[in-house]
C-alpha cells in the first residue's frame, strides 16, 4: 500500500490497438476511483497520449519511472515500451502484442516486489501476443508459470452473486473430453472452494456441477463421462466435506434460473461458463484468476478491435475488475487474519476419538 493507505493498483495497458486505454481513462474520469486506489498503469505515455487525442479526453496522467513513485490522486504511467511504438488503432500486429507483453512483464515484477498491491490487466490479442517470451494461451496461464510451478490457477467469471469457473479454460474442443479426468476435476474443484470462502468470505460455498455432454449424458445415450467421471468425482469431493451438486445439463440450468441456489458453477469448458455469463452480464462480468498468490482481475471483454479509438467502448466492466480486486485483497486479510491464531479443539469427532484413545493407550503401555 502506498504511504496514505491506498491500495495500489497496477494495471497493464493491454494491446494498444484496442480498447484498453479508453476503459482506462473513463474510469479515471471519476475523481471518487482514487478515494479508493491508487492507479499505476503499466505501459506507454506516447500510447497514452496517442489515445487520449483520439478520444479527444482531457484527463491528465503522471509519468513515473517506478510504481513506488505512484502519487495518491493521479492517474500514474510507467513505460515500458519503446518511444517509437507504432500504433494503428483496430489493427492486430506483432508490435501491438509485444507492447502489451513487456508492460504485463513490468507488473509482474513490480507486484512481486512489493510495489503494487493487485493487478488488472486490460485486454490483450492472445494471437499477437505469442513470442519467445509469451507462448501461453493468455493471462492465467502466463500468471501461473509467474507464480511457481506448484501453484494451480482457476479461471473465475464473476458478477455480483454469480460466479463461474471453468475446468479447461483455453483449450480445443477437440482436445476437452479426454481432458476431464478426476484427477483434474478433483483440483479445480477443491481450488474453487478454497478461493470462494478465501477470497469471496462465503464459510460454506455450494458448487454446481456442470456435464460435459448435452442432457447431461442421457444415461449413457450421449456420452459416458458423467457416469464414468464426473458424478463419482462429485460423491467423492461431497464425502471430503466439499458441498457440490450435480451434473446438470447447462441449458436446463441455466434457463432455469437454478444458478440462483448455488455459490458459484463449474464448467466443463470455456464456452459452456463464460457464454451464458457473458449473455446475463457483459458489462458486469470480470475475469478472476483464482489460486495464485498474485491476485489478478480483468474485464469480461476482448480488445474489441471494431470501436478502438471511437470513444463508445463501455468500461464498467473495467471498473468492477478494480473493485474486485480490493474486495479480493481485503477479503484475503480478513481470512488470514480470522486463522491466525485459532483456539485450541475443544471437542474430538468420533473417528479422532479412537485415534486419541489408542495414543493415550499406547503411552500407558
Amino acid at each position: 500500500m502506498s504511504e496514505k493507505g491506498k491500495i495500489r493498483v497496477g494495471i497493464t495497458q493491454g494491446d494498444i490497438n484496442g480498447v484498453g486505454y479508453e476503459i482506462i481513462f473513463k474510469t479515471f474520469e471519476n475523481p471518487e476511483m482514487f478515494e479508493i486506489c491508487t492507479p499505476v498503469v503499466f505501459g506507454s505515455p506516447k500510447a497514452a497520449a496517442y489515445h487520449r487525442k483520439a478520444l479527444e479526453m482531457e484527463i491528465p496522467y503522471n509519468a513515473i519511472e517506478k510504481a513506488s513513485d505512484a502519487q495518491a490522486g493521479k492517474l500514474n504511467i510507467i513505460n515500458c515500451n519503446n518511444d517509437e511504438l507504432h500504433i494503428e488503432l483496430g489493427c492486430s500486429n506483432a508490435e501491438a502484442g509485444q507492447a502489451a507483453f513487456q508492460a504485463l512483464e513490468k507488473a509482474v515484477e513490480a507486484y512481486k516486489k512489493g510495489e503494487v498491491d493487485v493487478l488488472v490487466t486490460a485486454p490483450i490479442d492472445k494471437s499477437a501476443i505469442q513470442s519467445e517470451q509469451f507462448k501461453f494461451p493468455g493471462h492465467t496461464e502466463y500468471l501461473q508459470e509467474c507464480s511457481g510451478e506448484e501453484d494451480k490457477a482457476l479461471m473465475i467469471l464473476c458478477s455480483d452473486d454469480l460466479r463461474v469457473a471453468v475446468a479447461t479454460s483455453h483449450l480445443a474442443l477437440r482436445d476437452i473430453p479426454a481432458a476431464i479426468t478426476p484427477e483434474l476435476l478433483e483440483e479445480k474443484i477443491t481450488l474453487l472452494n478454497e478461493s470462494l470462502k478465501k477470497d469471496f468470505n462465503i464459510d460454506a460455498p455450494k458448487i454446481a456441477v456442470l456435464s460435459l455432454n448435452p442432457h447431461a449424458g442421457d444415461n449413457g445415450l450421449l456420452g459416458k463421462e458423467e457416469i464414468e467421471v464426473i458424478t463419482p468425482t462429485i460423491r467423492k469431493m461431497n464425502d471430503g466435506g466439499i458441498f457440490c451438486y450435480g451434473p446438470f445439463a447447462v441449458d436446463g440450468f441455466m434457463g432455469s434460473g437454478k444458478y440462483d441456489q448455488f455459490d458459484a458453477i463449474l464448467a466443463m469448458y470455456h464456452d459452456q461458463g463464460l457464454a451464458p455469463l457473458k449473455a446475463l452480464a457483459m458489462n458486469t462480468g470480470i475475469n478472476f484468476t483464482a489460486g495464485l498468490s498474485i491476485i489478478r482481475t480483468s474485464p469480461a471483454h476482448g480488445v474489441a478491435y471494431d470501436i478502438a479509438g471511437q470513444g463508445v467502448a463501455d468500461e464498467n466492466s473495467f471498473r468492477q475488475a478494480i473493485y474486485a480486486a480490493i474486495d479480493i485483497m481485503r477479503n484475503r486479510k480478513f481470512y488470514a487474519e480470522a486463522r491466525r491464531n485459532p483456539l485450541r479443539k475443544l471437542y474430538f469427532e468420533k473417528r479422532d476419538d479412537s485415534n486419541r484413545l489408542n495414543l493415550q493407550q499406547a503411552d500407558n503401555d
